[in-house]
């Protein structure tokens, strides 16, 4: 999930106190900058989801080495049903080529995770596209170690990938995959026009 950064103050009246930790809170704001997306029990999806409903857009995701674990968090946010049209996972090479449309090839590739990521925006009719696509392990694929991951992005016409070399077992890849190309997603939102 991040990191998480607790203020706690203590001072004569609630009032006081607040006032206290909303000081520190800017200060924390000004010097952490877009890395801080939530106050209390704010998630990442619920982030995502602010930024999405503000700029009028839709979201789909395609996911391999995730499979599922996005769309899984995405829902979890209530009135995802406003901003998310759907997520397929595209496990099989053969259902990134035929169902997404991704060009025959190195699934393990920012091409890839660019091409699901625009498939998926196509296929369920999104403003935005987000892909998984990568090596969760145990072992190595199309000679990429475990760990390898890149997310794929799509919006308005624009495509973009991001490599990542994440740390642990299978289980922790994927869980890291899918907070990271969360946060990727956020960030792509924040600098878009």
């Amino acid at each position: 999930e991040g990191l998480k950064v607790r203020l706690t103050a203590k001072a004569p009246t609630r009032e006081e106190a607040e006032a206290l930790i909303a000081k520190e809170e800017a200060v924390l704001r000004e010097r952490l900058g877009s890395l801080v997306f939530g106050v209390d029990d704010e998630t990442m999806e619920d982030a995502v989801g602010s930024l999405l409903t503000a700029a009028h857009l839709t979201l789909a995701v395609a996911e391999s080495l995730t499979g599922g674990l996005v769309a899984s968090r995405v829902v979890n946010v209530a009135g995802a049903s406003r901003w998310f049209r759907g997520g397929l996972v595209a496990y099989d090479p053969e259902v990134k080529f035929e169902v997404l449309g991704v060009t025959p090839g190195p699934v393990v590739s920012g091409r890839c995770a660019e091409e699901m990521a625009e498939g998926a925006a196509r296929v369920f009719g999104a403003d935005v596209g987000l892909s998984t696509t990568g090596v969760a392990g145990p072992d190595p694929l199309e000679g990429h170690p475990p760990g390898t991951v890149f997310v794929g992005l799509y919006l308005r016409g624009g495509r973009a990938s991001v490599s990542l070399r994440l740390p642990g077992e299978r289980a922790q890849v994927r869980q890291f995959a899918t907070i990271t190309a969360l946060d990727l997603l956020r960030r792509w939102l924040l600098e878009a026009p």
